[in-house]
């Protein structure tokens, strides 16, 4: 074969394998563009079904499984395994030191607004001067650790640098919790990562950085967080309680399972990640039913921090508090089928959830507009869409008669979204306060755990199952 033909053919696996790569696409900086202020559009039910095949939403889910490929271990060329470690992170680029410096000032933050000692129902009021202050800085620590993909955007403009502050600004502060309501939950997590993907689309990260991004950015935020909810109580946001998977968080789960999955290949983008199988070195996830093997883990892998600081915020067994990740805990197929079942679960009660995304801002990076890759949904709206506000006349963009709603899990209707990347589609007719995926094959949970007197505990109705003997 000759020399140019060898270099044509390794051009079109190129090309191919690129079209393959499922990536957020980024903003030309050559193009002039105008950014604006986010603001809310979810209302009502349409809104939601509008939501739902928008182009912030596919964004969304683009940008989650883009970062969540980069956490599974891969061979390097010359045949080593590049495991996926907290401890053993990758270098760094500038802009990703610039992030960790920029959470490390929120962070010091804490120092300037101690708890109060005052009587207190729920959580301590001074979260809003913590907040406060971090407000205050924001637009200074965004336009210092952001400064050159800024200058990209808005050159010289003093209008225009304002209007991108503002839009990075909102979803940054959107990540902290509400101030008002002194709580914390998915919804703010959400949108730290739309915050970190409009960084992506300003071009502040390069390709290939994903992991430093989630092990270098996402985990410090994390850290953060952990920490606010402890000084100032934070209360869950809309939490199903003990029948939730996290009072607080949902991504530490996604992305730690991807770090105990099987090896990939690094730059082969036209395989999916595995659905099944773990990493040859991983510990069983029944490991984290175990304190002490969580304490062995905590520190390499986000599950495990995650379930960590479980542990040290509540009291009892862990079954007991914890009866869904329990059940998590006794699937068989590995950990990349804990990945795939937790990036479902993830598009059924967070994406697809009104209460959680109705607070969620759009602007000129995360659009509300139709996604046009999205097709026609079938079945009926999901139950959640129908018992939401109804539409009022408004000056939004009105809601196309075809969209429809996520199904709720408990319902028997089968997803809604044609348009929905594959491993997103959320949900069966299984309920999703126990794992979908773990009632099935190998890939079967554990059974409900007895209470230490030997009578059934408490389950919830659609949590039948049989009892150990």
């Amino acid at each position: 074969m000759s020399t140019g033909s060898a270099d044509k053919d390794a051009d079109m696996l190129s090309d191919t394998n690129n079209r393959h790569r499922l990536a957020l696409d980024r903003l030309p900086p050559e193009v002039t563009h105008t950014f604006s202020n986010p603001s809310k559009r979810i209302h009502s039910g349409d809104d939601f079904s509008y939501f739902l095949s928008s182009t912030a939403y596919r964004d969304l889910t683009v940008w989650l499984l883009q970062l969540n490929r980069s956490m599974f271990p891969t061979k390097t060329t010359d045949g080593r395994l590049d495991t996926c470690s907290l401890t053993s992170p990758p270098t760094y680029s500038a802009n990703i030191d610039n992030l960790r410096s920029m959470l490390g000032t929120l962070a010091s933050l804490i120092e300037q607004a101690p708890p109060s000692t005052g009587p207190r129902r729920f959580g301590n009021v001074a979260f809003r001067d913590w907040h406060r202050l971090a407000e205050s800085e924001a637009d200074a620590l965004i336009q210092k650790h952001l400064a050159s993909s800024i200058r990209a955007f808005t050159g010289e403009d003093p209008s225009h640098l304002t209007a991108l502050i503002d839009e990075l600004k909102a979803y940054l502060m959107g990540s902290f919790g509400s101030a008002q309501r002194l709580d914390y939950g998915t919804g703010h997590e959400l949108s730290f990562i739309a915050f970190l993907g409009c960084a992506w689309k300003l071009g502040a990260f390069v390709d290939g950085e994903e992991r430093s991004i989630v092990i270098g950015v996402v985990q410090p935020y994390l850290e953060l967080i952990r920490r606010l909810i402890l000084t100032y109580t934070l209360e869950p946001a809309g939490s199903h309680g003990v029948w939730g998977l996290d009072d607080h968080s949902f991504i530490p789960y996604i992305f730690g399972s991807a770090q105990f999955g099987p090896t990939i290949e690094p730059n082969d983008y036209s395989k999916p990640v595995p659905t099944e199988g773990s990493l040859r070195t991983a510990p069983s996830p029944a490991a984290v039913a175990n304190k002490t093997r969580t304490l062995d883990y905590k520190d390499d892998n986000m599950y495990f921090s995650a379930i960590q600081f479980i542990y040290d915020v509540k009291k009892g067994p862990f079954w007991e508090h914890s009866p869904i990740l329990y059940d998590i805990s006794g699937i068989k197929d590995g950990w990349a089928k804990i990945n795939k079942g937790m990036l479902k679960m993830y598009a059924a009660e967070v994406l697809g959830k009104f209460p959680v995304v109705q607070h969620f801002p759009f602007g000129s990076l995360f659009r509300w507009e139709a996604d046009p890759h999205a097709g026609a949904a079938d079945g009926a709206k999901s139950m959640h869409a129908q018992q939401q506000p109804a539409a009022v006349a408004s000056k939004f963009v009105p809601v196309p008669g075809s969209g429809v709603g996520t199904a709720a899990p408990w319902t028997n209707s089968q997803p809604a979204q044609r348009g929905m990347i594959p491993q997103m589609e959320n949900s069966t007719g299984v309920p999703s306060t126990r794992a979908p995926w773990a009632s099935s094959g190998g890939g079967r949970g554990r059974m409900q755990a007895p209470s230490a007197n030997g009578v059934p505990a408490t389950a919830a109705p659609w949590a039948k199952r049989d009892m150990p003997k």
